[in-house]
């Protein structure tokens, strides 16, 4: 365990459930996963079913799940039950935490749902080394006039994380996301699948940096490109299941409407999104949410599998189950 890992354990910030401090000082492998899709991405009470199903994966496949949030002024690391009922309840009235809120959320002392890139700097300041989420942010759709580009990307720079993800949501520009990953030196692994996935999409058009089938052998490239020192996290994709993947041009012209329509409603900044991909599920007629809830599933149980095998790596306790 890394010096600033027992410090957080310690810290009056954090608050860790017992499993996952227990789970963490034995070296067993952990997944951190954010609560940002309790609160925001279903609505009560589906979003606490979804919850406990990502939950139910993570352990179904070795690993001990770590939800995190904000709540009292500390960081929760392993929220139980009634922390997740909480979110559940608070849905939209809780705050969408970011990585640069966290400072904020604290000293509120508000209940607080983490999106991924607060999630990532949390978990790694916790010493968890891998998270899971349904889909990456990214370089949105005419960044070259509107700056439009995901903290979670910059995250990636300064988290030494294994992430684990469905690629980036449709919505975005993967395109361009891939080339800003490029030019801040993020690897990009396909979990046994080439094309860079597109979140409801099993393929965005592009394709990742290499696919690799081994879990170990994801474990082992995180392991040597973190011993490099200094180079970020690690972004691992997997993409939805076939059965449960929606029609790309679908979605592109459901999208495109909802864009359309948050223009001329003068929505900008974080509320696009949640307002798009609420805007694509009624579309689709309620497909977009079983997909999502596909998704947090699949990238949950990628997730464990990876972490499961980099414990393994490094000595720790394999099967915690």
């Amino acid at each position: 365990m890394r010096g600033s890992d027992v410090v957080a354990l310690e810290s009056p910030l954090f608050r860790f459930s017992d499993e996952v401090r227990e789970a963490l000082a034995r070296g067993r492998p952990v997944v951190a996963l954010e609560s940002n899709v309790v609160a925001h991405g279903f609505r009560a009470p589906d979003n606490l079913t979804v919850a406990l199903a990502v939950e139910a994966a993570v352990r179904a496949a070795g690993a001990v799940p770590a939800t995190i949030a904000i709540a009292g002024g500390r960081f929760v690391v392993g929220c139980g039950t009634e922390e997740l009922e909480l979110l559940s309840a608070a849905g939209g009235a809780a705050a969408k935490v970011g990585g640069r809120d966290l400072a904020v959320a604290l000293a509120r002392g508000e209940l607080g749902a983490t999106s991924i890139s607060a999630t990532m700097a949390i978990a790694d300041r916790a010493g968890i080394a891998t998270v899971a989420s349904a889909g990456l942010g990214g370089v949105h759709r005419g960044a070259a006039t509107s700056f439009d580009i995901s903290a979670d990307l910059t995250a990636l720079t300064r988290t030494r994380l294994i992430v684990v993800c469905a690629g980036v949501k449709k919505i975005l520009d993967a395109g361009l996301t891939l080339e800003y990953l490029e030019t801040q030196g993020t690897p990009v692994i396909g979990y046994r699948h080439l094309p860079f996935p597109a979140f409801y999409c099993r393929d965005s058009g592009f394709r990742t940096q290499v696919a690799l089938d081994d879990p170990r052998e994801i474990a082992e490239v995180a392991r040597l490109h973190l011993e490099f020192g200094g180079t970020g996290s690690v972004l691992v994709t997997h993409p939805i299941p076939v059965t449960d993947a929606l029609d790309g041009d679908r979605i592109e012209e459901a999208i495109r409407q909802a864009l359309d329509h948050a223009a001329a409603e003068r929505i900008t900044g974080p509320a696009v999104t949640t307002f798009v991909l609420r805007a694509v599920d009624a579309a689709t007629g309620g497909d977009a949410s079983a997909a999502n809830r596909a998704v947090l599933i699949s990238t949950a149980t990628a997730a464990a599998e990876i972490e499961s095998a980099r414990a393994a790596l490094v000595g720790g306790v394999v099967d915690a189950r």
